[in-house]
């Protein structure tokens, strides 16, 4: 039950990454929405949707990671090199 709501969570801002390269892929072959007022615009929130997106992802990725002491293995290597 529980990997399906963390699929679920992972799922959203996925969708949301995808609307965003969307969004600029539109932008990019004049497929002008009329919610926006201009083409910069346009390509603007696509960019703002598609690295909140990314980003929300990449940090649920390193949460876990670092839950897992993942991460936590690559510090103490790099701290017995200095």
């Amino acid at each position: 039950m529980v990997r399906i709501i963390a699929v679920s969570l992972l799922l959203i801002p996925g969708v949301i990454s995808a609307i965003g390269i969307k969004l600029m892929r539109d932008t990019l072959f004049d497929d002008f929405h009329p919610l926006f007022y201009h083409v910069g615009i346009q390509f603007g929130v696509g960019l703002i949707l598609f690295i909140v997106g990314i980003a929300f992802i990449t940090g649920f990725i390193v949460h876990r990671d670092r839950k897992n002491n993942l991460i936590e293995r690559n510090k103490r290597l790099k701290n017995k090199d200095h």
